[in-house]
């Protein structure tokens, strides 16, 4: 199965402008969840974008005495998770990642287990394919106004789930309708 997760505005937004991020709402319940959630994956397939990002923090993340403990859990999930990136400049990279320049959807559908795909754009690739089984928002409890749209047209869904976390972020699952 092909999941998304993502954090999004009320309005619809994945990023605000400049890639902005800071409005995402996280305690140490969500994170518990996106942590236990991510362990359970197969393979993260990731835009060079998102990859890159990735690589700023995780390969050696739980070796930061500064950092909150849920986060320095999440590293070695990171390290230890098979990673696709995709990407058209990017020659090499490392810590159990391949790299590839387009997505062949029969690789996709034949990847074992369960995987994670992230970044607006090689969602939008996804989705185009229709490679995306199930949708995993964590809607933020605020109005951004403008940035990077998670969805770029539109695409009809199932609800099949909700959960709502102290924080405020309300989970909503969504499958193929």
């Amino acid at each position: 199965m092909i999941t998304t997760m993502a954090s999004v505005s009320l309005d619809g937004f994945f990023e605000g402008p400049g890639h902005d991020i800071g409005w995402h709402h996280m305690d140490d319940e969500l994170h518990d969840h996106i942590n236990a959630e991510l362990a359970t994956m197969s393979a993260f397939l990731d835009g060079r974008r998102t990859h890159e990002l990735m690589l700023e923090a995780w390969p050696h993340g739980d070796e930061n005495p500064d950092w909150p403990q849920k986060q320095r859990e999440f590293a070695p999930i990171w390290r230890d998770v098979r990673k696709i990136v995709y990407s058209r400049t990017r020659e090499f990279t490392e810590w159990n990642t391949e790299t590839r320049r387009e997505v062949d959807p029969d690789e996709i559908r034949s990847l074992p287990g369960d995987s994670m795909v992230g970044g607006p754009d090689l969602l939008q690739t996804f989705f185009e394919l229709d490679l995306v089984d199930e949708i995993r928002l964590y809607v933020n409890p605020v109005a951004i106004g403008r940035g990077t749209p998670f969805f770029r047209k539109p695409t009809a869904l199932a609800l099949k789930s909700t959960r709502a976390f102290g924080v405020g972020v309300v989970l909503l699952t969504y499958g193929r309708r």
